[in-house]
């Protein structure tokens, strides 16, 4: 009796071992993305980062210019994907003169270039072609770039004073701005008739918008005492104005919002960064190049709403100063272009990559 018991009892603690399996061990969660160091073959140093823009995960391209014996020479960089490589089969890639603002115009690539002093957009098909259209007039100062399907601005100066160019797709003209106006610091487009410019102007700075009829004051209630670097225009209609603000000689940024309806204004901690680099990144947040803290590292902030965080690039060996200067989102990954100061040489190029 008693053996048939213990028959029993072993035959019950099988059935549950295998109606029971023991649970799994929880799995750690998934460390974070951490940003990596990409190879850039290098320039002529000194050199200096103009621009970076993407279209996709596969496609970015850098510009700026290096430092020859003979002067300025422009350098474009592409992104494919997997590394970074020079790109000299534009007009005038071994003449004097440097690249600025980059922008994607559907299937091609528009790029702002000073050729040897005289001012002309280089458009790359997709195909690889290229076609250089001249601008109608030199100008002193070529400050900046944009353009949309249907359109493209350059802002800079003559003997005259400010000069606004515009692009209509066949011919040129020039194009008057509010009285006041003394200088545009840059531009930027949405479409062809919703362009925005950050102005210095007899007052102070302003926020100008080009309607496809006139440009205009676009009633932004900016900060007082302040300046503008950069306006972020994203499709969904929502704007972001980076700028600083000076109290007492004390510089701060700022971030304004649009949401559609109204303007709101935040003071992230981030000192007196400059703002020109920043981008929506794929998380929704919105992400900048920092000046670092830490000579042999990059830094990056991260500003989601009423929280800023910040991350790290690699450590370089002998780096003096790591100096990320634009970012961009290349599909599910931040692609950052900038320069990098080893010990005993001139600064030259750096790239790096968070997420992808």
């Amino acid at each position: 009796m008693n053996g048939l018991r213990a028959l029993v009892v072993c035959l019950v603690i099988a059935c549950a071992a295998v109606v029971s399996p023991v649970a799994a061990p929880a799995s750690a969660p998934a460390p974070a993305p951490s940003w990596a160091a990409l190879t850039v073959p290098a320039a002529a140093p000194p050199v200096t980062v103009s621009d970076l823009a993407a279209r996709g995960p596969g496609e970015a391209w850098a510009t700026g210019f290096e430092q020859v014996p003979d002067g300025l020479r422009p350098m474009l960089y592409r992104w494919d994907g997997e590394a970074w490589s020079r790109d000299a089969t534009f007009p005038g890639a071994g003449e004097p003169g440097w690249l600025g603002t980059v922008q994607f115009v559907g299937k091609e690539m528009w790029v702002l270039h000073n050729r040897a002093g005289q001012g002309e957009i280089l458009r790359r098909s997709a195909t690889g072609t290229w076609r250089a259209i001249p601008l109608p007039q030199t100008l002193w100062t070529y400050q900046d770039f944009a353009a949309v399907p249907g359109a493209a601005w350059v802002v800079g100066e003559d003997d005259t004073g400010l000069k606004v160019l515009h692009y209509d797709g066949s011919g040129w003209t020039t194009q008057s701005t509010p009285d006041g106006v003394l200088y545009l610091m840059g531009i930027t487009a949405r479409t062809a008739t919703d362009a925005w410019a950050w102005a210095d102007t007899t007052t102070g700075s302003t926020i100008l918008r080009w309607d496809g009829t006139a440009w205009r004051d676009g009633k932004v209630p900016l900060p007082p005492n302040s300046n503008v670097h950069t306006t972020l225009l994203e499709p969904s209609g929502r704007v972001t104005i980076g700028g600083s603000q000076y109290t007492d000689g004390v510089a701060r940024t700022y971030l304004m919002t649009f949401n559609g309806h109204a303007w709101r204004t935040a003071y992230p901690p981030l000192g007196d960064t400059y703002t020109e680099g920043m981008v929506r990144g794929p998380d929704g947040a919105l992400w900048l190049p920092m000046r670092g803290d830490r000579a042999f590292q990059s830094k990056y902030a991260r500003v989601n709403g009423s929280r800023t965080t910040f991350s790290y690039g690699p450590e370089r060996t002998n780096a003096i100063a790591v100096k990320p200067r634009e970012l961009t989102r290349a599909g599910s990954a931040l692609l950052s272009f900038g320069t990098v100061e080893i010990y005993g040489s001139k600064p030259n190029l750096m790239s790096e990559r968070l997420g992808g």
